[in-house]
């Protein structure tokens, strides 16, 4: 939805994705998300890729250096380049975070979606045409049955009270399949369900590449 929001921004210049990869698996840190699938979004929006390699668990020193070397290679890449745009809607306390780092490495972080009323952008993600799969929970938050669920009405109306309908404090987390600002849907397969340190559960994906 940040990314939807800039497209439409007539004074946003989108040039390129940034997103965060365990080195060792290869998959999204936290959530788990194989890298081939992040790649197959970037080329489903025509974008380029910056890929953000760490250690995970990372310290927030490695975090951080990792960070200065992905900026870094954006740079080379489009000079001139100093704005990163976040899709966070409403922790101030991680918004001021992003803020004072990427300042210290001469950047700008934009919040697209920053004070968006929740139901209005469910809505917005509905009408548009937007798809994501539920592919991590916290259990501590959430029961593992809507892990693999759909990310719709049905899944939202049965959360339990409390819980943020964008898993803003990271109840869940989503892979978005299919999209309006894709050429194409992503092609995946289910793969099995784990539970990491007792307190996540995750459905594996695969790609399906043809």
């Amino acid at each position: 939805m940040a990314l939807d929001r800039l497209l439409a921004d007539p004074e946003a210049d989108v040039v390129g994705l940034l997103s965060t990869l365990d080195h060792a698996t290869d998959r999204v840190a936290i959530h788990e998300v194989r890298g081939e699938l992040i790649r197959a979004q970037a080329h489903a929006l025509d974008l380029p890729l910056v890929e953000m390699a760490v250690d995970w668990p990372a310290s927030n020193t490695a975090y951080l250096g990792a960070l200065a070397k992905a900026l870094r290679t954006a740079e080379e890449r489009f000079p001139g380049l100093r704005q990163l745009a976040f899709g966070d809607l409403h922790l101030q306390d991680l918004r001021q975070w992003r803020e004072a780092e990427l300042d210290k490495l001469g950047w700008v972080a934009d919040f697209p979606l920053w004070k968006s009323n929740a139901t209005d952008l469910i809505v917005e993600f509905d009408r548009r045409g937007h798809c994501a799969l539920v592919v991590s929970v916290d259990l501590e938050q959430v029961d593992e049955s809507v892990c693999g669920l759909d990310y719709d009405a049905a899944f939202r109306a049965n959360l339990p009270v409390g819980v943020d309908r964008c898993g803003e404090n990271g109840e869940f987390h989503t892979f978005c399949h299919a999209s309006p600002l894709f050429k194409q849907p992503i092609a995946f397969r289910r793969g099995t369900m784990a539970t990491r340190s007792e307190r996540f559960r995750y459905l594996d994906l695969e790609f399906a590449s043809g």
